[in-house]
């Protein structure tokens, strides 16, 4: 199918699209890697006044840091963030939720941002990004602000970007040296999660002294298991720790049933794939 008629603006600078953002209102839409945009208009569930194309603007597409942050431009794409040094070295599980991500086509044209501005909780950036204590920085006509991870995913597909706001870097304070593991069930090969679970571990001396621990689909947002991240701080890592651990997978989630999979299934699903991420993680 065709997509309904628009107007396509492609900005050269963050304070221009924040400008045309604002003067054509509340019907228009960013188009970041499209691989969530573009399926949505040919099948003209969605019908924008205007795109307003990100690809156009260098900034958005660095990578870089401070002593504390790693920062990734919003139109990174998902192919730069996996194989990028600084990401590997600090934040290594963002590199493995990306790596899960669709199919290396998808991935080179789709971005950090736009996936993780769509907010589908079956998307495997969100419980990475949570577990990680990312920051997003969004910018509009009244300036930047910080929002925490915490506080971006609000309900299905909706986050914090207010209208006439972009979505400009994401944040992620270092981790280096912690083990990580993004451990994913899917029906069929490039699909969405069923349920998957990030884990990111600091091991000293074969003891789990901090633990980040993200679920994907498991409720309308991605979910901080924050039990489990109870359950394995000062423990021993081990197969025993790791199932003890993932009997509060549960704890503060909601899962779904649709086409996939029954809620139930989810539960069972989530506390073994958290077991299995505990291990891998812990190597």
């Amino acid at each position: 199918m065709i997509p309904a008629k628009f107007d396509y603006v492609r900005p050269s600078s963050v304070e221009e699209a924040v400008t045309a953002l604002q003067s054509a209102g509340e019907d228009a839409k960013i188009l970041a890697g499209g691989q969530s945009l573009l399926p949505v208009l040919r099948l003209r569930m969605a019908a924008p006044s205007t795109i307003i194309d990100l690809g156009g603007i260098p900034e958005l597409k660095r990578i870089g840091e401070d002593d504390q942050y790693v920062m990734v431009g919003a139109m990174a794409t998902h192919h730069e963030v996996m194989r990028n040094d600084l990401v590997n070295s600090h934040v290594e599980l963002i590199a493995r939720a990306t790596e899960t991500v669709a199919d290396p086509q998808v991935r080179h044209r789709g971005t950090l941002g736009g996936a993780l501005a769509h907010a589908d909780p079956a998307g495997d950036l969100g419980a990475a990004a949570l577990a990680m204590d990312a920051e997003f920085v969004i910018l509009g006509a009244g300036g930047t602000r910080l929002v925490t991870a915490a506080d971006f995913f609000q309900d299905y597909f909706t986050t914090a970007i207010g209208e006439g706001e972009i979505l400009t870097m994401i944040r992620f304070p270092k981790r280096s040296g912690w083990k990580s593991h993004y451990e994913k069930f899917n029906r069929v090969a490039q699909a969405w999660s069923m349920v998957a679970v990030a884990v990111a571990l600091k091991v000293d001396g074969g003891t789990i002294t901090e633990a980040r621990v993200g679920l994907t689909n498991m409720g309308n947002v991605p979910i901080r298991a924050t039990g489990v991240e109870a359950a394995l701080v000062g423990k021993a890592a081990g197969p025993d720790v790791a199932k003890a651990a993932a009997e509060h997978a549960l704890e503060g989630t909601s899962a779904p049933s649709d086409a996939d999979a029954a809620a139930d299934y989810r539960e069972h699903l989530a506390k073994v794939l958290t077991g299995r991420a505990v291990l891998a993680a812990a190597g």
